[in-house]
């Protein structure tokens, strides 16, 4: 997906160091063990008594999806294997061991209770949030091919003029507003490229070079909140908010950025003076030049067309009754028709966190349909929880996993875990503003965790550049990470409370 991208020498030096990281013998080793770990636990619980629970009317398929569920916990938060790997084995395990369709011996519906259909388990991966993934994807891949992209930095970047506070205050905004539609580590790559000349004007020991650093992965992190594009956690509270067969709540495109871009605004101005404040600038200028631009030919007027048509109809989702997820394919059919996306640009689709997601939604489709998560309603007294409790509990445990392990994981892992205790709580949740403040306060902890290189791919990149030291970037990470916690919540509260969402 990244080919097109400028700075794409900084993701190929991102992967290649995260593989490199994979490769060393004490790591292998490691791996092997954590493997060894997580296989006899599974196959523990997978083969205890049904009793052994304590949930009344326990079924065997239950018990594996229990199991099942442990296993996907462990993989995604050791790392043992890539997250889309373990998301595979998930629907893999479902499918042969759990559905109408799996092994004839181990899959006797008089046995084991009630079967999953092989039809659910594998249309999670035609959900329509992975449409609107999709529909994402594609539009990036255009705007690169055509050099979209690099022209609209080039031409957003020009009114914030020389001054050097002025231009990382640009270099956040125009980051910001770019990973709200196009990947963050895609974005990062290619703001970081901009800001190559612009280090080799600034003296070596001075602190401005550190401030537009690190303001490239901490707009592209906080960005991500701004649309429910924008990162793959706000995809994923988005599913489960709007599931027919659930909450239902029909949170529009829209309706998300009404709440959420001026967040994220606000949350780059706070960026900003943290970093004037932290790092100042010795030199009070700084002369821009950025290579690249908009391509002649018809295909860059379609894209430009297409890409404004598709955030208009996102935007006005209640105006005119199409979804976004119906959006998603607007660009996908023009830009296959006319030309712009071919057969190749279709296999640099960013396929991993496509499964990625589909595992979690999976995990999500069981706990429903098998009825495992009624019976843990039942058996559990969620409904004696306090929910500042859960609010607070679940934002810290999203938070501290998403600085070690990926964030869409985190996310995928917890959601439908939270789904569960939220419907059991009922009108409980009404005093903070409801379910919706729960799972879109996950989505926010998700983007807020940024304390350490390996947290964010961004992050990563920044830190490759030399010019970041980790305690720097956990000092701001940390800072920016707290306040974005704070305000997001905060304003999650007030437009529940207002039912407003």
């Amino acid at each position: 997906m990244f080919k097109n991208f400028n700075g794409i020498h900084l993701v190929d030096a991102y992967h290649k160091m995260r593989q490199e990281k994979k490769s060393r013998p004490s790591r292998v080793m490691k791996k092997i063990i954590e493997a060894i770990v997580v296989a006899i636990i599974t196959l523990t619980i997978w083969n205890l008594p049904t009793t052994a629970f304590g949930i009344d009317g326990l079924t065997v398929v239950q018990q594996r999806i229990i199991a099942i569920f442990a296993f996907a916990t462990l993989m995604w938060v050791l790392e043992v294997v890539p997250s889309w790997a373990t998301s595979v084995a998930i629907i893999g395990a479902m499918l042969l061991f759990c559905s109408d369709s799996g092994v004839k011996w181990m899959c006797n519906e008089e046995e084991v209770g009630t079967l999953l259909s092989y039809k659910g388990i594998m249309g999670c991966f035609a959900d329509p949030v992975i449409m609107l993934f999709i529909g994402g994807f594609i539009l990036a891949i255009a705007a690169t091919k055509t050099g979209l992209d690099a022209q609209l930095a080039k031409s957003m970047l020009k009114p914030f003029g020389k001054k050097s506070e002025n231009v990382l205050l640009g270099f956040l905004v125009i980051t910001g507003l770019f990973s709200m539609f196009v990947s963050n580590t895609a974005t990062a790559a290619m703001m970081l490229t901009f800001l190559t000349p612009v280090f080799k004007q600034l003296p070596a020991n001075g602190k401005g070079r550190i401030a537009l650093a690190l303001s490239i992965p901490i707009a592209a992190n906080l960005g991500g909140m701004g649309t429910p594009i924008g990162t793959p956690p706000n995809t994923i509270a988005l599913k489960y908010l709007n599931d027919p067969e659930g909450m239902n709540l029909g949170i529009g495109f829209g309706q998300w950025m009404l709440y959420m871009f001026p967040l994220v605004i606000v949350l780059l101005f706070i960026s900003w003076l943290l970093l004037r404040k932290m790092f100042p600038f010795s030199q009070k200028t700084i002369e821009l030049h950025i290579d690249g631009g908009m391509k002649e030919g018809i295909h860059s007027k379609i894209v430009i067309v297409t890409f404004f048509i598709t955030v208009l109809l996102w935007l006005l989702d209640t105006v005119t009754g199409i979804n976004s997820y119906t959006v998603a394919f607007v660009p996908f059919v023009i830009f296959a028709l006319t030309g712009v996306i071919t057969r190749k640009d279709l296999e640099e689709l960013n396929w991993s966190v496509i499964w990625m997601v589909a595992g979690g939604f999976a995990l999500g489709y069981g706990l429903n349909k098998s009825e495992l998560a009624q019976r843990a309603v039942e058996t559990i007294p969620f409904g004696d929880f306090s929910p500042l409790f859960i609010l607070i509990l679940s934002g810290l445990i999203c938070y501290a996993l998403s600085n070690f392990i990926s964030n869409s994981a985190t996310a995928a892992l917890l959601m439908p875990i939270l789904v569960v205790v939220c419907t059991a709580m009922g009108d409980k949740l009404n005093g903070i503003g409801g379910t919706s403040t729960v799972l879109i306060g996950v989505a926010i902890a998700a983007s807020s965790a940024m304390v350490l290189p390996i947290s964010t791919p961004p992050n990563a990149m920044a830190y490759a550049t030399n010019l970041v030291e980790q305690k720097d970037m956990a000092r701001m990470g940390l800072i920016v990470g707290i306040i974005s916690m704070l305000l997001g919540y905060t304003m999650l509260y007030i437009i529940g409370n207002m039912h407003l969402l």
